[in-house]
């Protein structure tokens, strides 16, 4: 792109709404990601009584079923951020590159 396209892109307002959804969106998950692994590693730090308490006769704790729910907590939060991705900060890139790229 030439650095005319560039500084258009830059100045349109649309743009500046993309970067400030996309961005305070990522910070979100990436916060609550963050509590989630943190609050896991606590629990094993400071209360390991706790996730050694068997499931019923078996071998099993309840810390494989909390750390299970971390890993499926981070595709599902990984899922939401690629399908808001692919709807609307695809479709803000898309009117963008309209108006201002000449696409």
């Amino acid at each position: 792109m030439s650095d005319d396209v560039v500084a258009r892109i830059k100045a349109n307002p649309k743009y500046h709404e993309l970067k400030s959804k996309r961005s305070s969106f990522g910070w979100m998950l990436t916060i609550l990601m963050m509590i989630v692994y943190y609050g896991y590693i606590a629990l094993i730090a400071f209360n390991k009584e706790f996730l050694s308490t068997k499931l019923g006769e078996g071998v099993t704790t309840i810390g494989v079923p909390i750390g299970m729910g971390v890993i499926i907590f981070t595709v599902v939060i990984t899922g939401i951020y690629v399908r808001r991705a692919n709807s609307e900060f695809d479709a803000l890139t898309a009117e963008i590159l309209k108006k201002e790229g000449g696409k």
